[in-house]
């Protein structure tokens, strides 16, 4: 064995396949709901795969409900957020990692601060905030909310990214005659790529499964998000669960597709960030 890399024993291999039958479970049963007819789903009692299939739960969550909508909002609002957050977080992350300033630590302890209030206590706030700005049932106001949560968490994430880039580089560039801004966005910026990957995936995905706020500031279905188009499917007396689970299997798509996208970044960038070279 060469020095430094792991040899992976039957344990090893037992534990690792325990955890991925435990991770993907769930989704496997979400897939055998989401196929079985509703005459089946009491009936049969716990089987792995029903005696027999359909289609009809998706096509009725396609065809004849909502659902469509709430996809295209959650996809607007997700990768808006995304992008905002990503941008800002690089700006942010860039200006923390490369510049001393007076207000340095009162900036990343009131950062730190916002990450330590539970949401349920700022819905209240935050409503009465966007209220009189019109912006309690439109997806702009979502997007405003979730950048405003999410860019301190991406901002450190940058951050670390950065610091683990020589400063060398960019003085080397200054010296040739280039900006600050230059060298931030022609050098510096290529190298954090793997970073820029990890937070634009965590980002889509925080937006993606938000349901409080999405819940208590929109109303009616025009504007409402995925999380919040799948209460469409309970009702006082009974839950489809069927429709449900179907509408949950095409909610993965668009999140798989995107970590497909990224995933040549997305490992890279979860573990370079926290090793400073």
């Amino acid at each position: 064995m060469r020095p430094g890399k792991l040899l992976l024993t039957g344990a090893h291999r037992g534990a690792i396949l325990v955890y991925v039958v435990f991770a993907l479970f769930p989704l496997f049963w979400l897939l055998k709901v989401s196929v079985t007819p509703n005459d089946l789903l009491y009936s049969e009692g716990v089987r792995m795969w029903p005696s027999r299939t359909t289609f009809e739960h998706f096509d009725f969550v396609i065809a004849h409900s909502a659902f469509p909508t709430f996809f295209k909002n959650s996809l607007i609002v997700s990768g808006a957020t995304a992008i905002v957050v990503t941008i800002l977080a690089s700006l942010s992350g860039y200006a923390l990692s490369r510049f001393s300033f007076k207000a340095k630590y009162w900036i990343v302890a009131l950062m730190l601060i916002t990450q330590m209030f539970p949401l349920v206590m700022l819905v209240a706030p935050i409503f009465r905030m966007l209220s009189p700005l019109g912006l309690t049932n439109s997806l702009t106001g979502l997007v405003i909310v979730y950048s405003a949560f999410n860019v301190p968490f991406a901002t450190f994430l940058m951050q670390s990214f950065f610091d683990g880039i020589p400063k060398d580089l960019e003085e080397a560039a200054m010296i040739d005659g280039a900006t600050q801004f230059v060298a931030f966005r022609q050098i510096i910026l290529p190298l954090t790529l793997p970073g820029i990957a990890a937070t634009l995936g965590f980002v889509f995905t925080a937006a993606w499964s938000e349901l409080l706020f999405a819940l208590m500031l929109i109303s009616g279905n025009d504007a409402a998000t995925f999380p919040v188009g799948l209460l469409t499917f309970v009702s006082k007396f009974s839950v489809d669960f069927g429709q449900m689970m179907a509408a949950g299997v095409l909610a993965l798509i668009p999140a798989c597709l995107f970590f497909l996208l990224i995933q040549r970044y997305l490992v890279q960038g979860l573990t370079a960030g926290a090793v400073k070279g």
